[in-house]
C-alpha cells in the first residue's frame, strides 16, 4: 500500500513539471473583448512559475463625440492542466486608468479609476508558437466613476517566445 501511495505521488509530482512546462516564458498579443467600451487591448504573459503567471493588458480608446480613456490591467493567474495542450486558468488583480470626456454637453467628469478584477478561462497551445484563449473578466470599479461593474468576456490570440 505503501508502494502505491508513493508511485501516485511521484507521478502527480511528475505529471505536475510536465504540464507546467505547457506555460511558455512570454506570450504577447491581441485580447478581443468588451472591455467596458475599450474593445482590443494589448496582452503580455509573463511566466513566474511552472503553475503561475502574470497577465498585463493595455487596453485605450478615443472617441471624438464621447470620450477618451486607456485602462493597464495586471491580473495574477494559476493554471491549471486539463488535457494535451488544454489548460484553464483563473487569478485576480486590478486595473487602474484615465478618461477625458469629449462630449461638452455631458455632466458627466474627467478622471481616474481603479478597478478590482477576476479572471476564469480556457486556453489551448498549438504546437507552432501560438495560444489561444477565452476568458471571462469581472471588474467592479472601486475608486472613480468611470464604471461601477463590468462583465467582460474575451477571445485573445498571442505569439509564445
Amino acid at each position: 500500500m505503501k508502494k502505491i501511495i508513493f508511485s501516485l505521488l511521484l507521478l502527480l509530482a511528475f505529471s505536475n513539471l510536465i504540464n507546467g512546462q505547457e506555460i511558455s516564458d512570454n506570450a504577447i498579443g491581441l485580447r478581443f473583448g468588451d472591455n467596458a467600451g475599450f474593445g482590443g487591448e494589448i496582452s503580455y504573459q509573463k511566466k513566474l512559475s511552472n503553475i503561475n503567471r502574470l497577465e498585463v493588458d493595455l487596453g485605450f480608446r478615443s472617441r471624438s463625440n464621447e470620450n477618451d480613456a486607456f485602462k493597464l490591467t495586471g491580473i495574477y493567474q494559476w493554471m491549471w492542466n486539463i488535457d494535451q495542450g488544454f489548460n484553464w486558468y483563473a487569478g485576480f488583480g486590478a486595473g487602474v486608468g484615465s478618461w477625458t470626456n469629449n462630449n461638452i454637453n455631458s455632466t458627466k467628469n474627467d478622471g481616474m479609476f481603479l478597478n478590482a478584477d477576476g479572471n476564469i478561462g480556457i486556453e489551448y497551445n498549438f504546437d507552432i508558437p501560438l495560444l489561444i484563449s477565452l476568458d471571462f473578466r469581472p471588474e467592479i470599479g472601486l475608486l472613480g466613476n468611470y464604471s461601477d461593474a463590468d462583465l467582460d468576456l474575451s477571445l485573445s490570440l498571442r505569439y509564445q517566445f
